[in-house]
Parts: C-alpha cells; sequence; structure tokens
C-alpha cells in the first residue's frame, strides 16, 4: 500500500504560509520523511468567484507547484489531483509532464479528469460540451507524443503532422497515466488508455455538483473496481497492474485528537484486499504547524506501526 496527499489548499482564502515556496518545500520534505510516496497540486486556473464562496477553494498552477517540489524531494511522486485535460492543448500538457517526469528522474504520474465547472470552461475558451472527446484526443496524443518520433495525428479537435518532441519522459514506456471519475465511463477509459484509477468519495450532492457517480461506501467501492476489472478483461488489459487510489473511511481524521490508529489500519487491509494500491490521505490547510503535526501522527501511527 502507498500513501499520497493533495498539498492543503483546501479554502478561500487559502493560508499563504503553506503556498510559499519554502511552504511547499516544507511540506513536501516532511511528507517524505513521513513515508509517504506521493503528492500533488489541484487545477483550477479560473474558478468563479461564487464557487469559491460556495465551498471551493484557490489553487496554484500544479506543474510548476510539482517542479519546485521535485528539487527538494528525492522519492516523492509528483501526482496532480487532477489535471483538467480539456483545459489545455495536449501538446503542451505532454511538453510540461515530459520535463517534470525529466527533472524529477521519473517521478512523474499525470492523474487527469474531465472537469465539472461550466464557467472555469467557458472562461478558459473550451466547449464544456465537447470535455469527454477532448478528453479521449488528448490521451491519445499524450501517449504518442510521449513515446514516438514523427507523429502524425487527426482528430475532431487537434490535427498534427510529423510531430516530434525531445527530450522525453525518461519512464518507459511513459510517465503512469490515471484516470480520474467515479464513472462507468471513466473507468472504460481507464481499461483503453490507462494505467489507474483514482475515484473519490462522492456522497449525492457533492455527486450531483460534480457530474459524477456516488461512491459514499465500501459497497459502492466495491462495484466500482468489479466493474473495472471486467472493463480490463474485455479490452485484454492486465487489470492487476491497474493501479487504484482511495480514500480510507475508516478511522476518522488524521488531523484530530479523535483518530482511531486501529481502526484505519483495518481500512487499509480492507482496501487492499479489494485491489486498492495507493491510499489518500487528507492534510489539514488550517496552519503550516497543524499539517507538520498530522505528517508527523501519520509517520508515528500508521507507518510505523506498517
Amino acid at each position: 500500500m502507498k500513501f499520497t496527499f493533495t498539498h492543503p489548499m483546501h479554502s478561500h482564502p487559502y493560508n499563504a504560509e503553506l503556498v510559499t515556496g519554502s511552504g511547499i518545500a516544507t511540506v513536501a520534505a516532511a511528507a517524505e520523511a513521513a513515508g509517504f510516496h506521493g503528492f500533488g497540486f489541484t487545477d483550477h486556473p479560473a474558478p468563479t468567484q461564487r464557487w469559491l464562496e460556495s465551498g471551493g477553494h484557490d489553487a496554484v498552477d500544479p506543474f510548476v507547484a510539482m517542479g519546485f517540489a521535485a528539487a527538494r524531494t528525492t522519492t516523492l511522486r509528483l501526482i496532480p489531483n487532477v489535471v483538467v485535460l480539456p483545459y489545455r492543448n495536449p501538446f503542451v500538457v505532454a511538453k510540461s509532464g515530459a520535463t517534470l517526469d525529466l527533472i524529477s528522474d521519473g517521478r512523474f504520474t499525470l492523474a487527469v479528469g474531465v472537469g465539472y465547472l461550466k464557467r472555469e470552461f467557458a472562461a478558459l475558451g473550451v466547449s464544456y460540451d465537447e470535455r469527454a472527446e477532448l478528453f479521449e484526443e488528448a490521451l491519445q496524443v499524450i501517449r504518442a507524443v510521449w513515446t514516438s518520433d514523427d507523429i502524425s495525428f487527426e482528430g475532431k479537435h487537434f490535427t498534427a503532422r510529423g510531430i516530434t518532441a525531445h527530450p522525453r519522459p525518461v519512464s518507459r514506456p511513459h510517465p503512469p497515466i490515471w484516470i480520474g471519475g467515479n464513472t462507468a465511463a471513466a473507468r472504460q477509459r481507464v481499461a483503453a488508455y490507462g494505467d489507474g484509477w483514482c475515484p473519490f468519495p462522492a456522497p449525492p450532492q457533492l455527486a450531483q455538483t460534480a457530474g459524477t457517480a456516488v461512491i459514499d461506501s465500501m459497497e459502492r467501492l466495491t462495484d466500482g473496481i468489479d466493474d473495472l476489472r471486467r472493463r480490463c478483461d474485455a479490452a485484454g488489459r492486465d487489470w492487476s497492474a491497474i493501479d487504484i487510489t482511495f480514500t480510507n473511511f475508516e478511522g476518522g481524521s488524521l488531523a484530530n485528537d479523535e483518530f482511531d490508529a486501529a481502526a484505519y489500519l483495518g481500512g487499509l487491509e480492507k482496501l487492499a484486499a479489494l485491489g486498492v494500491t495507493w491510499v489518500s490521505v487528507h492534510l489539514p490547510g488550517d496552519s503550516m504547524a497543524h499539517a507538520l503535526e498530522t505528517l508527523d501522527r501519520f509517520r508515528t501511527q500508521v507507518v510505523d506501526a506498517i
């Protein structure tokens, strides 16, 4: 089992001490020392004020921030949560990802999602209604750019002739591509294009807001994993090679004194039995001190216990 987290920038306004260069470096280095295997940032280049005031959060550019963190760490894998792929030209994403993989010595995972904020799409000049088509074409382009020279591509949204983009990523055959989303469509994309599935806990209200499927219990997660396995089998893919990341429902929050380490460890065993390979851990964003305290609690009560 491996552990990852999203940099604790969970609110608007954000806590300024966490998003300076030194703040990002401090959290990343402390996480690596605590036994984490990966971390990353969210992707919201143009959120609306209304969304921010309704529970949304600010964000830094994930590629820039992960590049800074890469220079201050040696083993921590860089996993955005998630890059909204339709927001960007896939050739630009391929170049950013290849560069990040190169400078981090192969520590980059491209985790991507379709996106759901209509006004953010509008601000970026991207068609919300065509986001699924954009997403799937982009996945094809990125894999081709990372693995081939002199490529040509003819799609509805992207056309290219004779493209060669070096330097290539150092990961072989390419950096892992994880696909976010709770829907059957997301799992089908994993079977067709992906190396990992990263669903997220979504009770009914959140699922409606995010335009995704409900996953609010281990039973629903189990159903999704079973469906992914069937789709991988149908596509001739070895589903056991697919990473799955999810949150541990048991034990409570690491940020609270009531955290139940025994229950948390039991939850990890249940997730592992289902085929989950990465667990996403929530860190508090109210202060640097609280974030570092939580990382230390994770090390002593989870990592050391394992």
